[in-house]
Order: C-alpha cells, then structure tokens, then sequence
C-alpha cells in the first residue's frame, strides 16, 4: 500500500512537479483522492537573464526551499536526464537540476525522476505526443479554467505522472534518487 509519508496521514499524497531550468523553472502541486486528481498550486521562478549564474543557482534554491516550506509535500518528481545537443545547456540544466535534487534532499523530502516519454505516456497515452497535446491534457485532468504556460505545464505533467505511478503496482519499486 502507498501510504502518505509518516505523519501525514490526515490528508492525501502532495507531489511537487518540477520542471527544472535556470532562468525559468515551472513547478506544480498536484494531489489525487480517489481517481480525482487536483492541482493545488503551480508558477514559475523567473530568474533575470543578466543575473550571474552562481545567483541563478542560489535564487533556484530559495524558490524552490520557498516552495517546499509552504506546500510540505510528500514526494517531488522531476525530469529525467535527456540528450542535449549543446553542451553549455546540458551543464546548466545538470547544475539546476542538482540545486533542486539537493534543496529537496535537505528538506528530508524524497526526489523521483520520470523520463519525458514516460511523462507523455500518463498524460496523454502516447509517448511521442506532442506538447500541445500534454498542454491540454494537463488541463483537462486537473479541471483548469486554461492552460498554464509550458513550464508549469510540464511540472503538472511531471507530478500526475508520478501521482499515476504510484496507483500503479508496478509503481512499488520506484526508488528516490
């Protein structure tokens, strides 16, 4: 059985999305009771392009330390390393994404990782869809009035996936990173 984290068996499971980068992460809470999923929150942390990077990767922390303190979830997913072309962008997403494995860590809170494909596949039932297509399945699985911007897009999609995996037998032998 899945329970909620210890302690926290008073309310449904609270995964945290997030949809890392460095000047503009998305992040979405999203909660399931029964088959109804809900999001409670999403946005985005915008960081200003002129800003040095070692500011970008401390504002990424205190946003998303923000994020966790407020919202206290249970479980964060992010995206699963991906194939980039240029190196200087795969450096920076590796150390955004590093910041905010490590912010989690730090808070005691256990971080999963969910390939893209994957990531399609529960939201849309198609691992190649297209990102309009996850954009508007997003939408209408959480019940919103419109669809988010890209990024909180993918964070939403990131947390219903993780959210699916665990109503999912097979999704007992999920390991943190």
């Amino acid at each position: 059985m899945n329970d909620p984290a210890p302690g926290r068996s008073d309310r449904p499971r609270l995964v945290l999305g997030v949809d890392t980068a460095l000047r503009k992460t998305g992040y979405g809470i999203v909660t399931r009771e029964g088959r109804s999923l809900t999001a409670l929150r999403f946005g985005l942390i915008r960081i200003p392009a002129n800003r040095p990077h070692s500011v970008c990767l401390q504002a990424l922390h205190d946003g998303i330390g923000a994020v966790l303190e407020e919202n206290r979830p249970d479980e964060v997913a992010i995206e699963g390393v991906f194939y980039c072309k240029n190196v200087r962008t795969a450096l920076a997403l590796g150390e955004a994404r590093g910041v905010v494995i490590e912010t989690c860590a730090a808070a005691g809170i256990p971080v999963y990782e969910h390939a893209p494909r994957r990531v399609k596949q529960a939201v849309v039932g198609y691992g190649n869809a297209h990102k309009s297509q996850v954009a508007s399945m997003v939408a209408r699985l959480l019940n919103l009035e419109s669809i988010p911007s890209e990024d909180e897009t993918d964070a939403l999609g990131l947390a219903i996936c993780h959210l699916q995996a665990r109503g999912n037998p097979a999704g007992t032998e999920l390991k943190p990173l």
